[in-house]
């Protein structure tokens, strides 16, 4: 039995709560009393609450992010029922900024801010019964410095089955208006031997997954260049993750990404727009051509694999400008350009746009963009479907040929927009499709613009590219099973970014 457990859920099982062990890290003389126990969203949240009141805790400390609010207010409820005497209590991004947008009334304390220090506080005082804490504790930033570090509470499960997230840096030095990030806005370093030291830990234990969570990974290139060192120097395969500013790439920095193989390396690339006109009004910097001489670099000279976000609904852009901006990204890059909605985010500046472009919200997480003034609620849900579709034919590296096909005049954006309108119609559905009826549909639709069989054998060649795969039925008709499809072997790590490339 523990005192206090410490619970979120992740959205993926791969995935781990670096905030939970920072807590747990920092609980110093109650540290032993403590257990963390991590779940999955869309579980059962009723039998989330059975597994961890079996533990007969005192104290339950929840991390709300916006994946998991609604979850987590259902979680929170089903346990002050079951359990009234069990004190929860809530923190992280979710809750740090008001308004709550999600009911947490049943709730007994919310910790506003980086909890550290202040969770280790509340549990002392509500152990020893003299508690005098208000409910919302507005916490104070951390001396990065000073505190515990979480990297010795990652088990060995967690080594063997989970990404292990790491930070060297907190805050960001930008001021982009739809981010978190952007409240804080002075940047605060661990010193970088100190971290090394915890990576080479992680290492020794057997940890070859990283993710970076640091917002701007490349802002400070003397830290930047310590890590792809210290990771360059490792004679095993690895996997490491990191966002990064697109304008940002000096030749000393250009240098030692070239060195990476391919598999190893990921990188978050944040362009959101490429229209100055929006991103001025987001405040959001960009310096153009350093990131199309960039994203060239990254794409034609190294075997880094890119993923390179947009969103759709920023203020002031329309759904044309979006269009342009897909066009020229396609050009761009061979990466995978994920397409987001636009979230309104309590904290964020963005509620400052929403009468002058008549910016309308979902009050329910995720807080995406209903319409404006730009772009309304029917054409906006047709985008949230392209988004969906552009994921699953395009990102997933599977259609890689036939996609060719459907963007050969240039047309990117134009042309899968037709195409997704046509396959909702057609499928009545943006979830659970096959890769064959996938494969199908686009051949149904390639159909009427190209040759018969010059469509097929670009989905032959995609669709057996994917290991297991069998020879699809509905080509049987059109190419022979005897076709010679051979394909280069594709690491299944990498196997997005070489398709590509090929």
């Amino acid at each position: 039995m523990k005192n206090i457990i410490l619970t979120t859920l992740n959205s993926r099982y791969s995935h781990s709560s670096l905030g939970l062990r920072y807590l747990l890290a920092n609980l110093k003389e109650l540290k032993n009393e403590a257990e963390i126990l991590e779940f999955v969203i869309n579980s059962s949240v009723q039998t989330i609450a059975e597994q961890i009141l079996s533990k007969k805790p005192k104290i339950i400390g929840i991390a709300v992010y916006i994946w998991n609010a609604f979850d987590i207010g259902e979680l929170v409820r089903i346990i002050k029922k079951v359990s009234p005497q069990t004190i929860v209590v809530l923190g992280g991004p979710e809750v740090s900024y008001t308004p709550l947008r999600v009911n947490f009334d049943m709730a007994d304390y919310i910790i506003c801010g980086e909890g550290e220090v202040s969770f280790y506080n509340l549990c002392r005082e509500l152990l020893d019964g003299n508690c005098t804490q208000a409910r919302t504790i507005h916490s104070p930033k951390v001396d990065f410095e000073a505190i515990a570090l979480p990297y010795d509470d990652y088990t060995d499960f967690d080594i063997k089955n989970r990404h292990i997230y790491v930070e060297n840096a907190r805050g960001c030095p930008f001021e982009c208006e739809f981010c978190l990030s952007s409240i804080e806005t002075k940047m605060r370093y661990l010193d970088i031997n100190i971290f090394l030291d915890e990576i080479e830990k992680l290492w020794q234990r057997g940890a070859r997954s990283f993710k970076f969570i640091d917002r701007t990974f490349n802002i400070k290139i003397s830290y930047a260049k310590a890590i792809l060192n210290y990771f360059l120097a490792k004679q095993e395969d690895y996997f490491l993750h990191f966002e990064v500013i697109p304008d940002n790439f000096p030749e000393e920095l250009r240098d030692l990404i070239k060195q990476f193989k391919a598999g190893c390396l990921q990188l978050e690339v944040g362009i959101q727009t490429l229209n100055l006109d929006v991103a001025k009004e987001i405040r959001r910097n960009l310096k153009l051509d350093k990131i199309k001489d960039n994203l060239k670099f990254l794409s034609q000279e190294t075997h880094a694999h890119m993923h390179i976000d947009l969103i759709i609904g920023l203020p002031s852009e329309s759904i044309e400008s979006f269009g342009r901006n897909l066009n020229q990204l396609y050009t761009l890059s061979t990466g995978e350009i994920q397409v987001g909605i636009l979230k309104k985010l309590s904290g964020t500046t963005l509620d400052r746009h929403d009468k002058i472009y008549g910016m309308v919200y979902n009050d329910a997480p995720p807080y995406d963009i209903l319409k404006n003034d730009l772009i309304s609620f029917d054409l906006m849900q047709d985008m949230k479907r392209f988004a969906r579709f552009w994921d699953i034919i395009y990102n997933s590296g599977n259609f890689q040929k036939t996609t060719a096909l459907l963007f050969s005049d240039g047309k990117v954006y134009e042309n899968f927009y037709d195409f997704s309108k046509w396959l909702y119609k057609r499928s009545e559905s943006t979830y659970k499709i096959s890769l064959d009826r996938i494969a199908q549909f686009l051949y149904e639709y390639l159909s009427n613009s190209y040759d018969k069989e010059l469509i097929a054998n670009a989905i032959l060649q995609d669709v057996m590219s994917v290991e297991g795969r069998s020879f699809p039925a509905f080509l049987k008709k059109i190419i022979p099973e005897t076709y010679d499809f051979a394909q280069k072997e594709v690491s299944k790590a990498n196997k997005r970014q070489q398709l590509r490339k090929e």
